[in-house]
């Protein structure tokens, strides 16, 4: 099946380039493992590269590369779970700004790792929200 159909609706309220990474990485791994969940997070491992999720959908990050401690290592060193698209490892000043756009109370006494919480659960709940509109 075509990336296009199965892209996930928070890729889909997000920009073309978001789209295309996501596509074109999908589309790879399926002809590669086929069709299935190893397709959808290899996707989406080539989009926390060059994006980050911002609420319901995902921005272009300031600096491309790894978003946090599993995906430095590869595949071969994942263990637990990932940040959901939280670029955790960006400046603590980064993740002020993007919990600002997010409304999150209390961020301004928050340590880097609590931001990093705090704007997963924002952004989970953002795209629940988002989805039950649909």
């Amino acid at each position: 099946m075509p990336a296009s159909e199965e892209m996930p609706s928070t890729i889909r309220r997000s920009n073309k380039k978001a789209q295309r990474t996501w596509a074109k990485a999908h589309d790879s791994a399926v002809e590669t493992y086929g069709e299935g969940e190893r397709s959808h997070r290899t996707a989406f491992s080539a989009l926390k590269h060059t994006h980050e999720k911002v609420g319901d959908h995902w921005e272009p990050k300031e600096k491309a590369g790894p978003s946090d401690r599993q995906a430095e290592g590869g595949a071969s060193s994942r263990r637990g779970p990932t940040k959901g698209g939280v670029d955790a490892n960006a400046s603590k000043d980064h993740l002020l700004k993007v919990a600002r756009k997010l409304d999150i109370r209390g961020r301004s006494s928050m340590k880097k790792n609590e931001l990093v919480d705090a704007i997963q659960k924002a952004n989970n709940r953002d795209s629940r929200k988002a989805r039950s509109k649909s």
